[in-house]
């Protein structure tokens, strides 16, 4: 399959709250910084995105996914394709936006030109000592309290009503390659992570899971990366000290390997920081794996379905 384009990453997400200002609180607490644009709330990260989440004032509701094409030639491309026009960005940042329908009815916003800032200075990890290597010396581990800092938004996962009919939409349009499928028997998937096809520059594990799961269509979470371990713990703390709604965590998946902690929004949508993912090249195979991989963990908090089914 040859697709229209390859996009470079995922861009953003879109959201409707009735109330902006504790949308705004909670974004804060979570580690973006927020800003206003046009009567809507921007997240912003550390990474030099214009925006990695986006509100709109209305009733509570997942609006969009954005995705990033290399360029403006490409969007042109997909526009042609499409049959349809692209507009002006009319978010910080700027550029040219195409809006796409999926198969479910998922806006998704395919975006190029936009401005970006430069990226923050990372925030240091180490080194630290263990029983092999001690680099370490005659310095002490002391870290500051507060939010986790964001950096970019590294994917999205969405409930689908076919998994095939919408797996094949987003191969064709945006060239995402399979790392994991999820069988729930051999020979019967339900869903798929997939990522973007850079060639030989490594990616994320993925950008993109669909899965075809017995509950309603719809968003189920996007993940933001945080600066590393001790930044994802730290901001553990504070959420939990804020009293905020944790989902699940902290852990290590098995497909894609982060580390994990799930946080839902005063609305009840889920976000996730997550760090030291797997990082694979075009010319890493898919593999097939068993549902119970998918909410099993390598370490730590047993996903709420898992933990029920131990009592």
């Amino acid at each position: 399959m040859i697709p229209i384009i390859k996009i470079e990453d995922i861009a953003h997400v879109r959201f409707a709250a009735p109330d902006l200002g504790e949308m705004q609180a909670f974004l804060e607490d979570f580690g973006l910084s927020c800003s206003t644009h046009n009567g809507r709330l921007y997240g912003q990260g550390s990474g030099g995105h214009p925006f990695l989440h986006a509100t709109e004032t209305g009733e509570p509701a997942f609006k969009a996914l954005g995705l990033r094409a290399e360029s403006m030639e490409d969007l042109e491309a997909l526009a042609k394709a499409e049959g349809l026009a692209i507009e002006a960005l009319d978010d910080p940042g700027g550029g040219h936006v195409l809006r796409l329908t999926d198969p479910d009815g998922f806006r998704v916003e395919v975006i190029a030109g936009q401005q970006m800032a430069a990226p923050a200075d990372a925030l240091a990890d180490g080194p630290h000592n263990n029983a092999s290597a001690r680099p370490r010396i005659r310095e002490a581990v002391r870290l500051s309290q507060g939010p986790s800092h964001v950096l970019r938004l590294g994917h999205a996962v969405l409930n689908v009503s076919d998994f095939r009919v919408s797996e094949k939409w987003y191969k064709e349009r945006f060239g995402f390659l399979t790392s994991d499928e999820i069988e729930l028997a051999p020979g019967t998937a339900m869903g798929a992570f997939m990522r973007c096809d850079r060639g030989d520059q490594p990616t994320d594990h993925h950008t993109l899971f669909l899965a075809q799961l017995p509950q309603p269509v719809g968003f189920l979470h996007a993940a933001f990366e945080v600066a590393h371990l001790d930044d994802l713990m730290l901001g553990h703390a504070h959420l939990k000290s804020k009293g905020r709604d944790q989902a699940w965590g902290v852990g290590r998946h098995i497909m894609g390997s982060q580390v994990f902690d799930y946080w839902r929004d005063p609305w009840g949508h889920e976000l996730e920081h997550w760090t030291d993912g797997d990082l694979f090249t075009a010319a890493d195979p898919p593999n097939k794996m068993p549902f119970t991989s998918l909410l099993a963990v390598q370490w730590g908090t047993p996903h709420p379905m898992m933990a029920g089914e131990s009592k």
